[in-house]
């Protein structure tokens, strides 16, 4: 299949595109490379921004695909507090010109990045599907919106699509070609990492969370099973002809200190601990039920223990250090 990839040059879009190749799929990457990388592409990539309507109809004005798979969003939630314009203007406006380019071109499916922001603080975990959606910031109450707009776009012009909803992305390729790199970086694994590659202390927020030692709980999902998902997403939309939605995690959850600890553990360095306070926003635990996944899309996670995701993040940081 040909393959429109928005956002392919950033983190997990760039391992995507890179299984998307090896499972003998055509990828073409659309990436504004604000925060992806152009030596992660490995196929025909585009620059350009997908605000920029004109330009991105003119890009593929001889060209169409069989699916998109669009990645390409601002992701930080404690920014889109701060700017919220900058999250709904790119994330809903850039997300709109993209559906109306497939609706021109009658690109029939798309697989949507969305995320577990959408739900906000669960009331009951594991999160399943149909859990309550209350989203506690701009950037998931953006993801929210277009997860709607999708559902209007099937209903009016039959483009059908598959909502996955990631939990926390981790980890490298195995092979250490692509990893997480992100500036500013703010997820806990590459942060701790990079704390104790260059000897420095890590600021840790909230040991005073109602669970098991007192720091957040969150479901670490390895960025090469997500990349999985969303081929096998591919393949049932073209079985099914039919829109769907899913949630990916592991269904287990890691505190914070079992992370660090295991980071500790792989990189062999004693980092240094800083306890501060709890941070805005951060919900106790969050973890997925993904039982639809597993049983509708054959998803199956194979590298998202926590020692294989710290170990695969260690030797990519280690590797460009």
């Amino acid at each position: 299949m040909k393959i429109l990839v928005t956002g392919g040059a950033g983190y997990i879009g760039s391992i995507t595109v890179k299984l998307l190749q090896e499972k003998g799929h055509t990828p073409v990457v659309f990436d504004n490379l604000v925060y992806g990388h152009r030596e992660s592409v490995s196929c025909p990539l585009i620059v350009g921004d997908l605000l920029d309507k004109e330009f991105l109809f003119k890009s593929f004005e001889n060209e169409n695909f069989d699916a998109v798979i669009h990645f390409a969003a601002y992701a930080l939630a404690g920014e889109s507090m701060q700017n919220p314009y900058k999250y709904f203007d790119n994330n809903i406006e850039g997300g709109l010109n993209l559906l109306d380019l497939m609706v021109k071109k009658k690109i029939p499916n798309i697989i949507f990045s969305s995320t577990c922001a959408i739900f906000g603080t669960p009331k009951v975990m594991p999160v399943s599907e149909d859990a309550q959606k209350n989203p506690e910031s701009v950037y998931g109450e953006s993801k929210l919106m277009f997860e709607k707009i999708l559902h209007w776009y099937d209903q009016i012009y039959g483009v059908k699509h598959i909502n996955l909803r990631y939990f926390n992305a981790a980890g490298a390729a195995p092979d250490g070609s692509l990893g997480e790199n992100h500036d500013p970086e703010t997820h806990i694994i590459p942060v701790a990492i990079k704390a104790a590659m260059n000897n420095q202390p890590f600021n840790l927020f909230g040991t005073d969370y109602p669970t098991k030692d007192g720091t957040c709980v969150r479901d670490y999902i390895h960025v090469l099973d997500l990349a999985k998902a969303h081929i096998q997403a591919i393949k049932k939309l073209n079985e099914t002809n039919a829109s769907d939605f899913f949630n990916l995690g592991t269904g287990n959850g890691y505190s914070n200190l079992e992370v660090l600890e295991m980071i500790k553990k792989v990189s062999g360095i004693n980092l240094e601990i800083v306890k501060k306070e709890r941070r805005a926003g951060d919900p106790p635990m969050i973890f997925a039920d993904n039982a639809k996944a597993k049983r509708e899309l054959g998803f199956s996670p194979q590298y998202s223990d926590l020692e294989t995701i710290v170990k695969t993040a260690w030797q990519w940081h280690n590797k460009r250090s």
